[in-house]
């Protein structure tokens, strides 16, 4: 036993990548027993060289293990992340514009674990949920996520609407996506440091995160559905973002 708080993940993708990231936080990997396939003999041999500990077990141990989500035939007892610093911490270290995701509403392991994915994708320095009304990593969060839940900050915080007012004054504008908004994300100023927040699928954002926006802008819908899910929405506004940040620089 390490000693440490420790948390249980699974999949190819996710372990591969916390492997890569943090080597030594892992403590022990999982093997199905069963599974002879070169793509298992290539995940063994990334594990040993990595230096960790790689047990093969019968199917039905990784059944409990991962408490029945899609684990592949793969699983892994990792320290628990601790937040190596705090978000005001983050936004000081900054050299450049910041990009931003505020989640707000978002309970569904899969959307957040979607959405650290799509964050760590565009590049967005951190991710952030309202303690109160947010899912926690958890081992489908990080199988979802592919890895990104291990390397994407994820803060949840206690007061969203003073966070929110702590962002503007760093000069981080707040950019809300609604779909009664005026204008389009496309058409609307977007400032280059920026935090995107969103809110659940259906329901939007909460009353006082909605006011706390400096701007609104909607996502253009051009077919028969009403709105997207939480994960693809956050993809589109993010590079909506990278893509105004490389017009900049050109």
């Amino acid at each position: 036993m390490s000693g440490k708080p420790e948390r249980v993940i699974f999949g190819f993708h996710t372990v591969l990548a916390r492997l890569r990231a943090e080597p030594k936080s892992v403590i022990e990997v999982y093997l199905d027993e069963s599974r002879k396939d070169a793509r298992a003999k290539d995940f063994a041999a990334a594990v040993e060289r990595a230096g960790a500990r790689l047990m093969r077990v019968p199917a039905s141990r990784l059944e409990g293990m991962a408490g029945g989500g899609r684990h592949q035939g793969v699983v892994a007892r990792v320290e628990a992340n601790t937040q190596k610093q705090s978000l005001e911490e983050l936004l000081e270290s900054l050299q450049g514009p910041s990009l931003l995701l505020v989640l707000d509403g978002i309970t569904d392991p899969h959307n957040l674990g979607a959405c650290l994915r799509v964050a760590n994708a565009a590049g967005a320095h951190a991710v952030i949920a309202p303690k109160d009304h947010a899912a926690g990593i958890n081992a489908t969060v990080s199988k979802v996520a592919s890895g990104a839940a291990d390397i994407t900050p994820y803060f949840m915080v206690t007061n969203l609407a003073r966070t929110l007012a702590d962002l503007k004054d760093r000069n981080i504008w707040i950019v809300g996506s609604d779909e009664r908004a005026e204008k389009t994300l496309f058409e609307a100023d977007l400032p280059a440091s920026i935090a995107w927040v969103l809110g659940a699928e259906g329901e939007g954002m909460r009353r006082l995160t909605r006011a706390s926006c400096d701007l609104l802008a909607r996502i253009p819908m051009q077919g028969a559905v009403e709105s997207l899910n939480a994960s693809v929405a956050a993809g589109i506004c993010l590079f909506e973002s990278v893509r105004r940040r490389s017009l900049r620089k050109s």
